[in-house]
């Protein structure tokens, strides 16, 4: 019984020694974490328009609703916005009541909302396109917000600038540290900067707009970046 009471000590000894083995065998590493941009022109631009109309019946409004939206989508597709970037993206009907104090709520008719999503992928007939939209009936304008349509060779730009940022500055702090760098461990994404849109116009600019010609649009450029978690083993 001792015998056995003791081997298992030993093995017990054994398993710590092992283990502060390794962990003095264990290699120093350092972790970085590095980010990189890079400047692109947006190609795309992203609208969306509303066509909101009341009426004291729901198929009065709806009716009136579906005439507004048809000339809409016939205005875009006479521009040349082809079908595939059309899209409904909102259907609404509902009651508007009229409240006072003391009383029932007093039905005062119905609002149908109408919403199309449209994507543009010729930039100089953004500003075209949306007093289009406006003089056709659209009373809701969202956009346009710029975007790049393709950005991965973009990103693939950044992310490689940022392994260089990474590697650069592990191996200042390796040299400061009095050592140097041996291999990198890992390396991970944690998620590529999001396109900034271009600002919307305010909803009060929007019969402004309609009365001028080709209202002015500026798509600038948007910056992309990566920013990646680098380990690194030192020696």
């Amino acid at each position: 019984m001792k015998s056995k009471h003791f081997a298992t000590i030993a093995a017990g000894i054994a398993a710590l020694a092992a283990a502060s083995a390794h962990a003095q065998a264990a290699p120093a590493t350092l972790t970085v974490v590095a980010e990189a941009g890079v400047q692109g022109v947006p190609d795309v631009a992203d609208i969306g328009a509303g066509v909101v109309t009341q009426a004291p019946e729901a198929s009065a409004a709806l009716s009136s609703n579906a005439d507004k939206m048809s000339r809409v989508a016939a205005a875009l597709r006479k521009a040349g916005v082809a079908e595939r970037d059309i899209q409904t993206s909102g259907l609404n009907l509902q009651p508007q009541y009229r409240y006072e104090p003391n009383k029932a709520p007093a039905l005062l008719g119905y609002q149908v909302s109408n919403r199309v999503s449209v994507t543009l992928r010729d930039l100089r007939q953004a500003g075209k396109i949306i007093d289009t939209l406006v003089a056709e009936g659209a009373n809701q304008v969202d956009g346009p917000n710029f975007r790049i349509d393709k950005p991965e060779p973009l990103m693939d730009q950044a992310r490689a600038e940022a392994v260089r940022i990474g590697r650069a500055r592990a191996d200042l702090y390796a040299k400061a540290a009095a050592l140097k760098v041996k291999r990198i461990l890992s390396i991970s994404e944690l998620g590529a900067a999001p396109q900034m849109p271009f600002p919307a116009p305010a909803p009060r600019d929007m019969m402004v707009m309609a009365a001028k010609a080709d209202s002015p649009i500026a798509p600038g450029e948007q910056r992309l970046a990566a920013s990646l978690t680098m380990v690194f083993e030192l020696e």
